[in-house]
Parts: structure tokens; sequence; C-alpha cells
């Protein structure tokens, strides 16, 4: 038996529904917060992977041109030397 208040019972039995739906719905919030944290590191991990992936694209293509336009130095090059020996000093 609950103790004597002058407080109506009707607003005791208010605060207690009040308290208890608060308390019943905080695993649910728990929840739902553990899910939005995980989606968020998700997302970022999965932003970090593309970006780390176009920065490799934008790298190796560099190397590539700056292969390719050494390639087309060295014809240049060894032309001129040929011709510099074949003219003579």
């Amino acid at each position: 038996m609950a103790f004597p208040t002058a407080v109506n019972s009707q607003i005791t039995d208010s605060v207690t529904q009040s308290n208890v739906q608060v308390l019943g719905s905080s695993p649910a919030v728990a929840v739902a917060n553990l899910y939005q944290a995980t989606a968020q590191a998700l997302a970022n991990a999965a932003h970090n992977a593309t970006m780390a992936q176009q920065q490799s694209n934008i790298i190796a293509q560099a190397a590539t041109n700056a292969g390719v336009a050494l390639l087309y130095s060295l014809d240049t090059a060894s032309t001129g030397k040929s011709t510099a020996k074949i003219l003579g000093p």
C-alpha cells in the first residue's frame, strides 16, 4: 500500500506513467543512436576509400604520362646524339 499523500492519486499515476514511458523507450533510442553512429562511420569509410582510389588513379595517370613523355624524349635525344656524331666537330 502506498503512503498517503496530499496529492491526487491521478496526478501520481500520470507522473509514474510518464516516467515508465521514458524508461521504456530508452533502449529503443539507444539502439537507434547506435545504428545512426554505425551508418555514419560506414559512410565515412566508404567516402575515404573512394577518395583514396581517386587520388591513386590521378597518381597513376601522372606516372604514366611522365613515362610516355620520357619514352618520346629518348628518340629525340638519340637522334640528336647520332646526328652530332655523324656531322662531327
